[in-house]
């Protein structure tokens, strides 16, 4: 992967495990990898240094995922970034509400490696496409 951009991938997440768990995968599978404990730390981490892709827990102290995700359509600095929401609730008006504020996937808890991997994948591809030319890198071999 050396001619490849390495994508840097913010994880928020308040289940100190699962982010870890999160985080191994991620970094596994050759993406710079940044961690926050909840969605207001997520959104100090979000105006450091800008990632390419957020995944998100829906259901978090102090911001959940929802209002992470509005904060960051409002803001043309960070309206682009993909957000992938992490829930344990599966039920069609989560799912909807979260397509309605513009979630680039939802995926219902526990998740398995490779779905996670899939959705990043496909979020990075049609992220890249709307922002980069089309003859510019490729994601991440897993």
């Amino acid at each position: 992967m050396p001619d490849e951009k390495k994508y840097r991938i913010l994880i928020i997440d308040d289940d100190v495990g699962f982010r870890d768990l999160l985080r191994l995968h991620l970094k596994a599978a050759g993406y710079e990898v940044q961690v926050a404990e909840d969605g207001v730390t997520g959104g100090r981490a979000l105006l450091e240094q800008t990632p390419d892709l957020v995944v998100s827990d829906l259901n978090m102290p102090y911001l959940d995922g929802f209002e992470l995700l509005r904060l960051l359509h409002s803001d043309a600095e960070t309206a682009s970034i993909p957000v992938i929401l992490l829930s344990g609730r599966s039920d069609s008006d989560t799912m909807a509400k979260a397509v309605e504020l513009g979630a680039s996937d939802y995926l219902s808890k526990p998740v398995t490696r490779d779905q996670l991997l899939e959705s990043i994948e496909a979020c990075l591809r049609r992220s890249k496409g709307r922002t980069q030319s089309p003859d510019y890198g490729s994601t991440p071999a897993v």
